[in-house]
């Protein structure tokens, strides 16, 4: 790295302010966007440049087979105009399903190709780890080589967007990009390659192409965005994770308590990490005019794992949506399986007739978080993480009836505070034995630290082991009211979903606004943890 441009340093700062300011004063307002296309070359010039061939193979290939598959299509349709009056229904018929065909294979060679590349440099080492397991256990002494590979920087994030954009040239939902170096920008776009989020084509790309003019309610809303996350990952998350990278280095000799205590905090960690860094990329973004997807919708208020995931990452759980879980719940193998259950005699009782409503809808979803626990890290406790979640999740769809009609006998009032607070409740417990396999080292040490939830707990030597993990009661102190501020940010945006905390102060005085940003300002450069001799934990996502 040439010089450190980590979201959360000066260095980069003065780039965006850099930017922006070329941007808006660029002469030729039909060509602003080679401006961001420019700037988001530079960065990942300075942060990824050894493997930066991988990304521009990725734009390359993705621009290349969209057109590609967009000329086929557009061909196929030329010609079917053409033998209108000559080809009968059969013959028109086949000859669609023939394109359908090609332009599927076409597809698939991008995929192949792009995914392969993902897979082969994220889980190599994985995969020959565990058959050298195997043969080892049946005693071959033949041994799968290890490599040294290197993740390019934001790979996951850009080979997910690029291939949901090349699906949706297949579906005919998108226009082939004919400009590759506006593919180029889509692909590249600094503020979300390092964590996304992940945009949708149709979504993001025209707002990056079109020119935008300098607007200071804008780029006011954009910095405190921006400060925003600076607030959560500088004063909450990269304090926690000083107490959490000291257990994660001598895990296996923590007890029950300082493991359990642990994980709590990863929780608040994680969201302060992950939130802040994506409200960092969003503010970013919005200086120049550019509105990204909302990555998260308060997850931790959750009444129910599926509403989590629909408020947590948002952005994967829309790609996973559109691009894997329907494909696998509308196949004709699941909607088969279900009309044949329907037909048996299992199938003809009330229990049986919504087992095989759901049926399809319940596998694709475990499927589904089966792929999302591999995402997250080549490991066999990012599979039981996502086996975990998706067990849950299919249990829940399947078993809705009884609970739904469990809650009616009881006579159970869903809008009563203390229910509602026990959905929440356990909706967070289940989160919470999710994230031991984040924490913890190995698979193996994930399923102890569930044990010792139950069996070993001890809390004076809980607390004499905490007490010796890097913060002091000062830091409990700031942990505890900063994240009780954004605890209470985060009720008021639930008590009023339909605008913004920066909305909102926008119609406070003058006076009250500048006390606010003054107090957040004035809190990250005192109570932030960053300076001379400290190196900032990485956001927690930038390993996916």
């Amino acid at each position: 790295m040439l010089f450190n441009l980590s979201y959360t340093t000066l260095n980069f700062l003065a780039f965006v302010f850099v930017t922006m300011f070329v941007y808006f004063l660029f002469p030729v307002k039909k060509y602003k966007w080679t401006v961001l296309l420019a700037a988001s070359i530079f960065f990942y010039a300075v942060v990824g440049y050894k493997l930066a061939y991988f990304i521009l193979f990725t734009s390359l290939s993705t621009y290349l087979i969209a057109l590609w598959i967009e000329r086929v299509s557009l061909n196929s349709k030329k010609l079917l105009k053409e033998k209108k009056k000559d080809w009968d229904r059969e013959q028109k018929k086949n000859f669609k399903n023939k394109i359908k065909t090609q332009k599927r294979l076409i597809m698939a060679l991008c995929l192949v190709l792009n995914f392969g590349i993902l897979a082969f440099l994220k889980y190599y080492n994985f995969f020959a780890g565990s058959l050298n397991d195997v043969l080892g256990g049946f005693g071959i002494s033949f041994s799968a080589p290890t490599l040294n590979l290197i993740l390019p920087l934001g790979i996951s994030f850009y080979t997910f967007q690029s291939m949901g954009y090349i699906v949706d040239v297949y579906r005919e939902k998108t226009e082939a990009q004919k400009n590759p170096f506006k593919l180029l920008l889509f692909v590249s776009f600094f503020p979300q390659i390092i964590q996304g989020p992940i945009s949708i084509y149709d979504q993001l790309a025209k707002q990056l192409f079109e020119p935008h003019d300098f607007d200071f309610g804008r780029m006011k809303h954009g910095m405190e965005l921006i400060v925003w996350g600076f607030f959560k990952k500088l004063i909450i998350a990269d304090r926690a994770y000083i107490l959490i990278g000291a257990v994660e280095k001598n895990y296996a000799n923590y007890s029950g308590t300082t493991l359990t205590f642990t994980i709590l905090l990863y929780a608040i960690q994680l969201y302060a990490d992950f939130s802040g860094g994506i409200d960092i990329s969003r503010g970013v973004a919005q200086i120049f005019g550019i509105d990204m997807i909302d990555n998260f919708k308060r997850p931790y208020f959750s009444r129910s794992i599926n509403e989590y995931w629909r408020r947590w990452h948002i952005s994967l759980g829309g790609w996973m949506k559109n691009y894997v879980f329907y494909p696998i719940a509308m196949s004709n193998v699941f909607i088969n399986a279900s009309k044949k259950m329907k037909g048996t005699r299992f199938g003809k009782t009330a229990a049986g007739a919504h087992i095989a409503k759901v049926l399809p809808t319940s596998v694709a979803s475990l499927i589904v978080f089966l792929i999302v626990g591999v995402w997250h890290g080549a490991d066999w406790k990012y599979v039981a993480f996502g086996v975990w979640n998706g067990v849950i999740i299919m249990l829940s769809i399947i078993m809705q009836p009884l609970f739904d009609g469990a809650v009616d006998k009881l006579k159970i009032s869903r809008k009563n505070p203390v229910f509602i607070g026990f959905q929440i409740f356990r909706t967070l417990l289940v989160i919470l034995v999710g994230y031991v396999f984040d924490v913890a080292p190995s698979f193996g040490q994930g399923m102890r630290t569930i044990g010792l939830f139950f069996t070993g707990q001890n809390f004076a030597t809980g607390f004499a082991e905490i007490t010796k993990l890097g913060l002091g009661w000062r830091d409990y102190l700031i942990l505890l009211l900063a994240s009780t501020v954004v605890l209470v940010a985060s009720i008021i945006q639930e008590r009023h979903p339909d605008t913004t905390i920066r909305a909102m102060l926008d119609k406070k005085s003058y006076v009250f606004r500048f006390i606010v940003l003054y107090i957040a300002v004035m809190s990250i450069v005192v109570f932030g943890v960053y300076g001379s001799g400290y190196n900032a934990a990485d956001f927690v996502y930038m390993q996916f």
